[in-house]
C-alpha cells in the first residue's frame, strides 16, 4: 500500500492531501467539552503578566498639552516683562520656550503615524519637559518664582499614565531640579532692585515641592493603577470572550463539515474498494488507487474522531510524561524522512525536568505547531525545551522562509494564513493551536529568526497544578 510521501510511477513525489488543521479539528470538539478557564482568572493573569497592557499615552494629547505649556510660558514671560514692567532676560527666556516649541514640531512630524507612545518614549519626553521648565525657572528666580510649583506637573502626568518605574524616575529628576534651583538661579526681578528671600523660606519651598512631588505622585499613581487594572481586566475579558465565540463558531463549522462530508467520503471509499479489486496489481495506477483508499480511510477516522469525547476515548496508557517525551509524542505523527527534527534541552535549564499531564490541549496544540513547522521547513526543525523553578518554555524553530511580515502581527487570528497566499491554507492551524494551549495557561509569541520561531511559555506553577489536579 502506498504511503504518504511515496514515489509515483512517473517519478514525482506523492505527498497526499495537505494536512492543514486535521489534528486540530480532531481535538477541537473534545476540548470544547472541558470547562474553560474563568475569564476573570484569565484577565487577572494576563494583566499581571502585562499581556494586555499597551501604550496608554496618546501622542495627540501630549502634543496638545505641550502646546498649551509653550503658549502659557510665552504669555507669562511677555506679560511680566512688558505688562508689569519687571525686567526679564527676554531673549534667553524666549530661547528656552523655543526649545519646547521646536521639540513639539519634531514630535508632531516624526510621530504623525503613531497614535500612542510607549512607556520609554513617554518618560523621555516628560523628562525633557521637567528640564525645560527648570531652565526657564533658573533664569526667572528659581524657587522664588511662584510658578515653580509647575515643575511637578510632568510627574503628575507620569503618575496617571506611565509605569511605576517611570514615575519614580521623573520624581527623582524633579527633586534634583528643584534642589539645583534652590542654590543656583538668577535673581527674581523686583522693583526696586532684586528680591532675595531668606534661606529658610527657600528651604521651606524646597521641602513643600519635594513632599508634594512624592506624596501626590504616589497617591495619583495608586488611584490610577486601580483604574488601569480594571481597564486591562475588561480588555482581557473581551478578548477571551471574542476568542471563545470564534472557537464556538469554528466548532459548529467543524460539526457541520463532518456531517456533510460523511456521505461523500463513504461513496469515495466504496468506489476506491471497487477500483482496488478491478485494477491489476501490476497496473501503473495501482499505487494511486491504494493511496486513494488509504486516504479515504484516514478521512473517515478523522470524522469519527470529531465526535469522540474524552470519556469515550478512555484513559491514555501514560497520563503524565516528562517534557521531552511529551514533545516527541506530540511530534510523532508528523515525522518526515525529508525534514530532520531535533529535540534538545537548553543548557541553561535548571532543576528537575517537568512532568506534564498528557492532555488533549497540550498534545494537540504542540502537535499542530510542529506540523506547521515541518510543512514549511527547508530541511530542519528544532524543538528546544527549557525549565526552571518559575517557568517552562518550549521553542519550535524551522529553517524555512518564516512568517510574512505583513501577517506577523495578526498571527493567531482565524482565517489568516501565515505562510501561503495561494489559498491552499485556511489559516486555522495556528489559531487552533494557540487557543488549545492558552486553555492550559500558555502564552505564545511568534518571531522570525532565521526562519519561523514559536515560543510557548507556561508558569511552572500552572503545569504543577495540572499534575496535582489529575492525580487527585
Amino acid at each position: 500500500m502506498a504511503k504518504q510521501g511515496s514515489w509515483r510511477p512517473d517519478g514525482t513525489v506523492n505527498k497526499g492531501p495537505p494536512r492543514g488543521c486535521k489534528r486540530g479539528f480532531d481535538l477541537l470538539l473534545r476540548c470544547m467539552a472541558n470547562e474553560p478557564e474563568s475569564l476573570v482568572q484569565r484577565a487577572g493573569r494576563m494583566s499581571q503578566l502585562g499581556v494586555v497592557r499597551g501604550d496608554r499615552l496618546r501622542l495627540r494629547t501630549l502634543i496638545m498639552i505641550r502646546w498649551v505649556a509653550a503658549a502659557g510660558q510665552t504669555i507669562t514671560v511677555l506679560a511680566v516683562h512688558f505688562g508689569l514692567g519687571y525686567p526679564l532676560p527676554l531673549p534667553v527666556c524666549l530661547a528656552v520656550v523655543a526649545t519646547l516649541v521646536l521639540s513639539n514640531l519634531i514630535l508632531a512630524q516624526r510621530g504623525a503615524g503613531r497614535a500612542r507612545l510607549d512607556d520609554r518614549a513617554g518618560v523621555v519626553l516628560l523628562g525633557f519637559d521637567v528640564l525645560q521648565l527648570a531652565a526657564l525657572l533658573y533664569v526667572t528666580g528659581g524657587l522664588q518664582n511662584p510658578f515653580s510649583i509647575l515643575i511637578i506637573a510632568p510627574v503628575m502626568v507620569s503618575a496617571t499614565i506611565l509605569s511605576r518605574t517611570s514615575t519614580v524616575a521623573l520624581t527623582a529628576l524633579s527633586m534634583v531640579s528643584i534642589s539645583v534651583l534652590a542654590f543656583f538661579r538668577t535673581p527674581l526681578p523686583w522693583s526696586p532692585g532684586a528680591l532675595e528671600l531668606p534661606t529658610v523660606y527657600i528651604l521651606g519651598i524646597w521641602t513643600a515641592l519635594a513632599v508634594a512631588s512624592v506624596f501626590i505622585s504616589t497617591y495619583v499613581w495608586s488611584v490610577s493603577e486601580e483604574a488601569r487594572r480594571m481597564s486591562e481586566a475588561l480588555a482581557a475579558t473581551q478578548t477571551s470572550l471574542l476568542r471563545q465565540q470564534r472557537l464556538t463558531a469554528l466548532g459548529g463549522l467543524v460539526a457541520a463539515a463532518a456531517h456533510e462530508l460523511g456521505s461523500p467520503l463513504a461513496t469515495i471509499a466504496v468506489v476506491a474498494k471497487e477500483l482496488s479489486r478491478e485494477v491489476p496489481r501490476n497496473s501503473p495506477i495501482a499505487e494511486d488507487v491504494d493511496l486513494l483508499l488509504s486516504q479515504s480511510e484516514r478521512c473517515r477516522e478523522i470524522l469519527a474522531g470529531l465526535a469522540r469525547t474524552p470519556e469515550a476515548s478512555g484513559p491514555e496508557p501514560f497520563d503524565h510524561l516528562p517534557l521531552r517525551q511529551l514533545l516527541e509524542a506530540a511530534a510523532e505523527p508528523y515525522q518526515s524522512d525529508d525534514i530532520a527534527m531535533e529535540f534538545r534541552t537548553d543548557p541553561a535549564a535548571d532543576g528537575d525536568e517537568p512532568i506534564v499531564a498528557r492532555s488533549p490541549e497540550i498534545l494537540g496544540g504542540l502537535g499542530t505547531l510542529m506540523q506547521n513547522a515541518v510543512q514549511f521547513a527547508g530541511g530542519q526543525v528544532t524543538v528546544i525545551s527549557y525549565w526552571d523553578g518559575d517557568a517552562v518554555r518550549v521553542t519550535v524553530h524551522d529553517d524555512g522562509a518564516g512568517f510574512p511580515p505583513s501577517v506577523l502581527s495578526a498571527i493567531g487570528e482565524p482565517f489568516i494564513s501565515t505562510r501561503s497566499d495561494d489559498g491552499e491554507h485556511m489559516g486555522l492551524g495556528i489559531f487552533i493551536a494557540q487557543t488549545l494551549l492558552e486553555r492550559v495557561g500558555a502564552l505564545l509569541t511568534f518571531n522570525n529568526r532565521g526562519g519561523a520561531e514559536v515560543v510557548i511559555r507556561w508558569p511552572r506553577v500552572i503545569l504543577d497544578q495540572g499534575n496535582d489536579a489529575d492525580g487527585a
